[in-house]
């Protein structure tokens, strides 16, 4: 499962009262936006475009597999208004969200948590001339509605070619294969996660999924694709070999979805920008999750995004916590299921060393885990652990710290190497 994948209890973070009966319009049915509207209460409005009710998106590739069921990863419903539409305009003068339905939604205090859209590669046919959607037989995979239609289309034995190597497509390709499916992945880059991983613990993400039956192709740019009687039914790699395929998936990242700030006048980079009240350029504007670029940083994971609607909750509520947003620093977790033993995953930071740093690394090679820390001075900087993850919550906490490690002369404290190969749970 990927980073983040947990419910939000219920009763565990009951609603507060909104200051001085602050009208809260909340646009985005995901983590952050259903997060913050369960923790504002009644008095908090609900909008959002997704016919299916609120759901942990980071699950998704479980739902894929079919381990889950969709009822299985929605959220706790928030106790407040829901409206199933689009937002289409935000009128700043007069403070009004305009909706698709025609509805009109006033607001004090409104917060955007849009998300992010799949990035769509321009590949040579994937688009008809003035066409608006993309050609039978290809996914993206973002919405539960991607992932249904996902699934209807795989049956054992379907060819399924996933473009993409990151966190997403190692999920999707993972589950398609225990699904049945002949799965090809293709990257571009010349590892699996090499934005998380190192080469490594990358290599042992490469043998799980060859052990599931993904033939991967790496260093492996997708020039085209072939489109017979409205499906695509070719990828056509840059240097001229061709995959047949049933099913297409892009899993090619995702990017802030900031067209509703943009057309409202809001200050928009790669994000929508925020200061650490999680406002926007204008004061009764905030914006949380996906959609946000706070302190020159967008995460795009749901730490972050959990974490920035606790605060905005905090901001707006009268319990006192007027704590800011002062950044995350996020671990990324994923289990990849298999039918003998899964391979969990963890990392957090720089894995990768720069000159002077100092790296400890433990490796069995037949059990098939890898543990690996990045110290420079006297502060862990970074890590990655596949495999018997016991240690991760030690090592997570001395890093989000940033406190100085113990060494092996300080009376009570455990060297590194302890830390390391530390039995203590998350």
């Amino acid at each position: 499962m990927p980073e983040g994948n947990r419910r939000d209890a219920p009763g565990k973070h009951p609603p507060r009262t909104l200051r001085s009966m602050n009208r809260v319009v909340v646009i985005g049915t995901g983590l952050a936006g259903t997060r913050l509207a369960r923790r504002l209460g009644e008095q908090a409005v609900l909008i959002g475009e997704e016919a299916h009710a609120p759901y942990n998106r980071v699950l998704l590739a479980e739902v894929l597999a079919g381990s889950y069921g969709p009822e299985v990863i929605e959220l706790p419903a928030a106790p407040g208004p829901r409206l199933r539409t689009r937002a289409v305009r935000v009128d700043r003068d007069r403070r009004l969200v305009q909706c698709e339905d025609g509805a009109e939604v006033a607001y004090d205090t409104l917060v955007l948590a849009t998300g992010a859209n799949p990035v769509l590669p321009p590949l040579r046919g994937l688009f008809a001339p003035n066409a608006r959607e993309l050609p039978g037989g290809v996914h993206a995979f973002r919405t539960m509605d991607d992932c249904l239609a996902l699934s209807a289309a795989v049956r054992e034995g379907t060819r399924a070619v996933v473009v993409g190597g990151g966190l997403l497509g190692v999920s999707a390709a993972g589950a398609l294969a225990r699904r049945g499916a002949q799965v090809v992945l293709v990257q571009q880059a010349e590892r699996l996660m090499e934005r998380q991983l190192d080469p490594r613990a990358s290599q042992l993400v490469h043998r799980y999924l060859t052990s599931l039956g993904v033939e991967i192709h790496a260093e492996c740019r997708v020039r085209g694709v072939g489109v017979v009687d409205g499906r695509v039914r070719r990828v056509e790699l840059h240097d001229g070999y061709v995959l047949g395929t049933d099913v297409t998936v892009l899993a090619c990242g995702v990017r802030p979805r900031t067209g509703l700030a943009q057309a409202a006048g809001l200050e928009v980079r790669q994000g929508i920008v925020v200061d650490d009240e999680l406002r926007t350029s204008d004061p009764h504007i905030r914006a949380v999750g996906d959609c946000v670029q706070h302190a020159g940083t967008v995460y795009g994971l749901a730490t972050p995004a959990l974490e920035q609607a606790d605060a905005l909750a905090g901001l707006l509520t009268d319990t006192g916590a007027t704590t800011a947003y002062t950044g995350t620093r996020a671990l990324t977790r994923l289990t990849l299921p298999h039918t003998a033993d899964p391979l969990d995953l963890a990392a957090f930071g720089e894995s990768e060393p720069l000159p002077g740093d100092d790296v400890v690394q433990l490796a069995d090679a037949t059990r098939g885990t890898y543990r690996k820390v990045v110290v420079r001075g006297d502060r862990l900087v970074g890590g990655v652990l596949v495999g018997a993850l016991g240690a991760v919550g030690t090592l997570a906490h001395a890093w989000e710290s940033d406190a100085p490690l113990p060494g092996d002369g300080d009376t009570g404290a455990a060297p590194l190497l302890h830390l390391l190969t530390h039995d203590g749970g998350l």
